[in-house]
């Protein structure tokens, strides 16, 4: 069989479990020549165990218009207001601190994304976790 060609890498965001085929998914997978419908069942199907969870996908698309799709960790932000309990983060993170996050929950954080981050171990993780949570205006204690 020969081999597909890859025509389309395009990166997205969306809900694990809880996807819909409605704005702001269905129009960009259908200009990016992917059905929404198969797109939605398919991901859902991978994704229920996250309950809405907000995760990263790269979508490959080849040229018989197939698709595959690698699912990411949550971003960082979404993970730390998660763990701090809060809405959103600060306006002004240098003043205003909005939250705060123990040490043990910012290796949490890093063990789960460190398969996604730069970084060499769980400590130089975890400090990429601490500069997000800074830029947030949450506060990371111990």
């Amino acid at each position: 069989m020969a081999k597909k060609e890859v025509v389309k890498t395009f990166k997205l965001m969306a809900p694990g479990g809880t996807a819909t085929p409605a704005p702001p998914l269905g129009p960009v997978l259908g200009a990016n020549q992917v059905n929404p419908g198969q797109f939605i069942q398919q991901f859902n199907a991978a994704t229920g165990h996250l309950g809405g969870k907000l995760v990263g996908v790269v979508v490959t698309v080849f040229s018989d218009r197939t698709f595959t799709f690698e699912v990411k960790s949550s971003p960082a932000s979404v993970l730390i207001k998660e763990a701090a309990g809060i809405e959103k983060g600060s306006g002004v993170p240098q003043t205003d601190k909005v939250g705060k996050i123990t040490s043990e929950q910012v290796r949490k954080i890093a063990a789960e994304k460190e398969a996604d981050l730069n970084a060499g171990s769980v400590e130089a993780a975890m400090r990429i976790i601490e500069g997000t949570a800074r830029s947030m205006g949450v506060v990371v204690e111990g």
